[in-house]
């Protein structure tokens, strides 16, 4: 929250470091004056009492709004409903890609692990590195034989109280070298970094999801 309320000081503290007037930054930026003045004049307390006020009226809270409350804090929204989706509107819902949850049974016992992911035709695909957790425990050392996994990606919207869910179940494959040249043009790129050369892709047998909406 006190990096929002310094939002406005630390615009103002750059644009006058340029030299600039707020009509000149306003027209380089192309936004209304007005609302470049508001940016800069406002502080926490202002955007709490806003928030307070807005929270009343959205029948939630203000530190739902100002991202201050837990995760999942907070009871149902009003008419909610949990409806379930078909395959094609959840793959619909993943393909973009982005970072979902490889679920496993490890060396450790159940495992899940957080993976960036991008979609193939109808497969899901991402990147581990060589001897690591998703590559060492994955691998059943028999030709043809594969583990069953799950995988699961959701959007969740705190402020509402709606989102959805998608879960994916089928068997994991680890890319030989003959099929790089199609895993390597998903694009997929790890947020972690690091030497991750092996690529896995998920075959999908069964996908099913989930979405909350409000009446």
């Amino acid at each position: 929250m006190s990096d929002l309320g310094g939002l406005g000081r630390r615009i103002a503290g750059r644009r006058e470091a340029l030299g600039l007037t707020r009509e000149e930054l306003a027209q380089r930026a192309g936004v209304a004056e007005a609302y470049l003045g508001h940016l800069e004049d406002q502080s926490e307390s202002t955007l709490r009492e806003a928030a307070a006020k807005l929270a009343q009226a959205l029948d939630t809270t203000a530190a739902e709004l100002l991202g201050e409350a837990p995760s999942g804090a907070g009871g149902a929204a009003p008419g909610a409903e949990l409806a379930e989706l078909d395959e094609g509107e959840a793959l619909g819902l993943i393909a973009p890609g982005g970072v979902g949850r490889i679920a496993y049974e490890g060396r450790f016992g159940p495992t899940v692990l957080p993976v960036n992911y991008r979609v193939a035709g109808g497969a899901i695909v991402f990147r581990t590195t060589l001897g690591g957790s998703t590559d060492a425990d994955l691998r059943t050392g028999l030709a043809g034989v594969e583990y069953k996994v799950a995988f699961e990606v959701d959007r969740i919207e705190e402020g509402t109280r709606t989102g959805w869910s998608v879960l994916v179940q089928g068997s994991l494959h680890h890319v030989t070298d003959e099929e790089l040249a199609e895993a390597r043009a998903t694009g997929v790129e790890p947020w972690a970094g690091g030497d991750r050369r092996q690529y896995l892709r998920i075959t999908p047998s069964r996908v099913t999801g989930r979405r909350i909406t409000t009446g």
